[in-house]
């Protein structure tokens, strides 16, 4: 399995995402700021990763600040300097709701630590890198769920023949969770089963997250895979012979009452789903759901550099082994043209036909509307 993660005891590598699929390069992150700029300029994407490299960010810069005897003794300073880099790192980028929501809990973790009797400021250090930490495996463990319930709501409702075509958006696999992702996770589950027919993955323009990562994910796991452009996606779904059963995306943010942020096209999808009579689905663990915000009126969009959509990058040609290869920039719009460049769009719940979570698959009531709350009860804490 793909590897965009590399963590132990302090020593944090990412895998530049920038460069894929046409040079794998692990960078070190040693410090917040490195992480802030890592997930600012994407070189790490996707709304799980984002989080979990942020706070291992941080654990990192806290390894190098013990290792250097310059924690403070005082809870309340240890207290005060990691919630300031939290608050820092939130900044970098405002849509995906699992890095806001981690910073949250490990503030809380550490805040209700350095009023404790007897607590010093290494041991609230100490108690924030082992909750960074276990945020690895637990993503892990989360996304196989994730892909299990996934595969079996599909096969039970969104194909009468025993395999399924799925077309899915984006990059939502193990290059944007700590390993095997969440739709693309789902993808994984069906193809273990011997279910999966074929996927299909857009280019996702302009960012091409979908041509440059989740077809190289696909590709490295021998997955039967075709790519198309996002402009190909209705006449794919209105093609009998291909028979795509199923749309299965991600998320950045989940709203209280269902409706969905996710990198922009996904909206455009859900309609075309939706005239088509094909199941949209999508998968997001519990980190990604936020209560307190109640509508995707509420959910703030990133917009992106106009150079993204002005320009592509790839490799010179002629240049096919790693340590020779440029990457080069070429400019594909007419100087001077406006640019709109939403990193995200916001779905309706109305369009979404099921939401997949690490506890289950979510459906609409009797009243036609989804309950997220319902996933938060005495036996299920609020990551």
């Amino acid at each position: 399995m793909l590897q965009a993660i590399k963590y132990n005891q302090g020593n944090l590598e990412i895998l530049d995402q920038l460069q894929l699929p046409f040079v794998e390069k692990y960078i070190p992150i040693q410090s917040a700021e490195d992480g802030w700029n890592a997930i600012k300029e994407m070189k790490v994407r996707g709304a799980p990763a984002i989080a979990i490299v942020a706070m291992l960010a941080l654990s990192s810069e806290l390894h190098l600040l013990r290792a250097a005897s310059k924690i403070p003794e005082s809870p309340e300073e240890a207290r005060s300097l990691i919630v300031a880099r939290l608050d820092y790192l939130v900044t970098s980028r405002p849509t995906a709701v699992n890095l806001s929501d981690a910073a949250r809990k490990l503030e809380a973790l550490v805040t209700n630590q350095a009023v404790q009797p007897g607590a010093t400021g290494p041991e609230i250090v100490a108690s924030f890198i082992r909750a960074a930490e276990d945020m690895l495996g637990k993503d892990l463990e989360d996304n196989q769920r994730i892909g299990h319930h996934g595969a079996e709501w599909i096969m039970a409702n969104a194909t009468k023949t025993d395999t399924v075509s799925v077309l899915t958006h984006c990059n939502t696999g193990s290059l944007a969770t700590s390993g095997y992702g969440t739709a693309l996770g789902v993808i994984r589950s069906l193809s273990s089963r011997n279910v999966l027919r074929h996927a299909y993955c857009t280019e996702t323009r302009p960012y091409n997250q979908g041509s440059r990562l989740t077809a190289f994910e696909l590709v490295h796991d021998h997955i039967p895979a075709t790519l198309i452009t996002d402009s190909m996606a209705a006449a794919l779904l209105a093609d009998a012979s291909v028979g795509v059963g199923a749309i299965v995306v991600g998320a950045d943010r989940v709203a209280a009452n269902g409706d969905t942020a996710n990198k922009i096209g996904t909206y455009g999808l859900a309609v075309l789903a939706k005239h088509h009579g094909v199941k949209f689905l999508v998968a997001a663990p519990l980190t990604t759901i936020d209560l307190e915000t109640r509508s995707g009126g509420d959910i703030v969009i990133e917009q992106r550099p106009e150079s993204e959509v002005t320009s592509i990058k790839g490799p010179r040609d002629g240049a096919e082994a790693a340590e020779s290869m440029v990457l080069d920039t070429v400019r594909i719009a007419a100087p001077g043209i406006g640019v709109w460049n939403p990193a995200f769009d916001i779905t309706p719940a109305a369009l979404i036909d099921g939401i997949i979570t690490e506890v289950g698959v979510v459906e609409k009531g009797p009243t036609g509307l989804f309950n997220m709350a319902s996933l938060f009860n005495d036996s299920t804490s609020r990551p």
